[in-house]
């Protein structure tokens, strides 16, 4: 397996997953248009963003997003780790471990990065016990939006 950012080319991939899982773990369907366009601006655009790939064979099978949060508690950035899917024939096999051990390890190699943050759906807990099972723990911090 290898884990590497994602280029132009895995754009379609990137895709499909994100549409695959808001079905599965939110039952939202979104507009692939708008999806489309949203994965292109942040591979054209790495200032919005960066998309890492796993690849077993020549076939893209996880990916997720990692976005920037400045801190000035810390004086550095927080890396936020977002759109994350797997495909299920490859689930539970170290996808995501092997993805997230290749992200901290940017982290643990970059002074102005300072840590991890992401979040899971209240009722995803297979994603909540992968993410413990890592080494990170539930904040302290809950999580309020306004969407239009």
């Amino acid at each position: 397996m290898i884990i590497r950012k994602a280029t132009i080319k895995d754009a379609d991939s990137i895709v499909d997953f994100q549409l695959l899982m808001a079905t599965e773990t939110e039952d939202i369907l979104l507009d692939k248009n708008i999806v489309t366009k949203g994965v292109l601006a942040v591979l054209n655009d790495s200032l919005k963003g960066r998309y890492y790939v796993a690849e077993t064979d020549g076939k893209v099978v996880s990916s997720l997003l990692t976005t920037f949060e400045w801190s000035d508690w810390r004086n550095g950035t927080v890396l936020w780790i977002q759109s994350v899917y797997v495909l299920p024939e490859f689930r539970r096999k170290g996808v995501y471990r092997s993805m997230y051990s290749f992200i901290k390890e940017e982290v643990l190699n970059d002074a102005k990065l300072k840590g991890i943050r992401l979040y899971a759906d209240k009722s995803n807990f297979p994603a909540q016990k992968t993410y413990k099972t890592l080494g990170m723990s539930p904040d302290h911090y809950i999580t309020f939006e306004w969407l239009k």
